[in-house]
């Protein structure tokens, strides 16, 4: 498990550790006066302390996670694989789960509310690049791709159950990245590709047509509140007092932090444009980010965030293994896929749904995972001259 001497120390990517650090600062701070804003300041400081605590542990995980041979975590696929399946099925169908008042059953009772979809984009990850490790000759066949979308729609549906249409898109988005990266043939690609823009293009207007609540709720892994986002997003001025209501405010947080933003410059009302922002410490915790920082801020905190998908997409592509490589691809997919999401939403170029943004939303299972993934990366970058990675040449 902690093979040392296979190690090339010179490797160990430090910079990694360092942005996820400071990303974690700055989002303590923002947590901080998000919840100053919303629910006062008596209770802003613990906020604050847990962040700095969950940072902490996450630092710690990254780092032990980063000596353990990651071909020994990839050993374990099948069951880490299961464990993440069940534990997102048992959001929605065990006592153990809650919906924190939301509607949508994302969290267990294990203690503390712990979001187990987190863990499982990891688990889904590391299971499909084992299995597209073990099948690399095979890719030209269309039970390569069926078995593998398998593995990726099991416990996606049971993410969608609970539901949480977000979390499930990324996964979409990482298997999509994970193929392509795996060099699937162009013959089974242009037929899926052929099939699948138009049914979702199709799926979009069916969904837009005039219809009740009740008639929208009957459809599978689709709710009402989602569809109405859509059309309040396709209409922002009619809904802008319910549907929009959150998303224009964060829109209008953002352009009042002007170029250096009100933390820098301060400001002479104690009232914060974010206040009106629903979930400003987790979902929109970007709006909070433009208020504080303003422009050359947000440009920062983009760059910081930017530079974690491209240190894990250099990773990949210096990596001689094919598992390492995958792994690294599919990480560097989710991260991708959250940070251009949530920015997003919050910057109202995308329709409203709820992903956080990592290292600086508020909650400790999107940090810890994330620490994971960080630590599985550097683990594979000390690792990068050793395997074979012929036939995959697509980095």
């Amino acid at each position: 498990m902690f093979s040392f001497k296979e190690y090339d120390w010179k490797r160990y990517n430090f910079m990694l550790l360092i942005i996820m650090v400071i990303l974690g600062v700055f989002g303590a701070y923002f947590v901080k006066f998000a919840i100053t804003a919303t629910n006062g300041s008596e209770y802003a400081g613990s906020y604050f302390k847990r962040q700095i605590i969950a940072l902490f542990f996450g630092l710690c995980v990254a780092i032990v996670v980063s000596v353990i041979d990651y071909k020994r975590i990839c050993d374990f696929a099948i069951i880490f694989y299961l464990i993440g399946t069940i534990l997102v099925a048992a959001t929605r169908l065990s006592p153990l789960g809650t919906d924190l008042e939301t509607g949508s059953y994302r969290w267990l009772k294990l203690g503390v509310n712990f979001q187990p979809s987190e863990i499982c984009k990891l688990t889904i990850i590391i299971m499909l690049a084992v299995f597209f490790m073990h099948v690399q000759e095979e890719m030209d066949l269309w039970r390569t791709f069926f078995k593998g979308f398998f593995i990726m729609f099991f416990p996606t549906a049971f993410i969608l159950i609970q539901s949480d249409l977000s979390s499930s898109l990324v996964i979409v988005f990482v298997f999509a990245m994970m193929v392509y990266a795996a060099e699937i043939s162009h013959k089974i690609v242009v037929p899926i590709l052929v099939t699948t823009i138009p049914t979702v293009i199709g799926g979009i207007w069916f969904l837009l047509q005039p219809m009740g609540k009740a008639v929208i709720d009957k459809l599978p892994f689709i709710k009402y509140y989602q569809v109405v986002r859509i059309i309040g997003f396709l209409n922002p001025e009619k809904y802008a007092n319910d549907t929009m209501y959150q998303q224009l405010h964060s829109i209008q947080s953002i352009a009042s932090g002007q170029l250096i933003g009100k933390l820098i410059v301060g400001s002479s009302s104690s009232i914060k444009n974010y206040s009106w922002v629903d979930v400003c410490e987790s979902d929109f915790i970007f709006s909070v980010v433009g208020e504080e920082m303003g422009f050359v801020g947000s440009i920062f905190i983009i760059l910081l965030l930017v530079s974690i998908v491209f240190l894990c997409i250099r990773t990949a592509k210096h990596c001689n293994d094919t598992m390492g490589y995958l792994i690294a691809v599919g990480i560097s997919a989710m991260f991708m896929f959250q940070i251009f999401a949530n920015i997003g939403v919050a910057s109202m170029l995308l329709p409203n749904t709820g992903l956080p943004l990592p290292f600086l939303s508020n909650g400790i299972s999107s940090l810890v995972s994330a620490s994971i993934a960080i630590g599985m990366v550097i683990n594979i970058g000390m690792q990068s001259g050793s395997g074979d990675r012929s036939g995959i040449s697509f980095m």
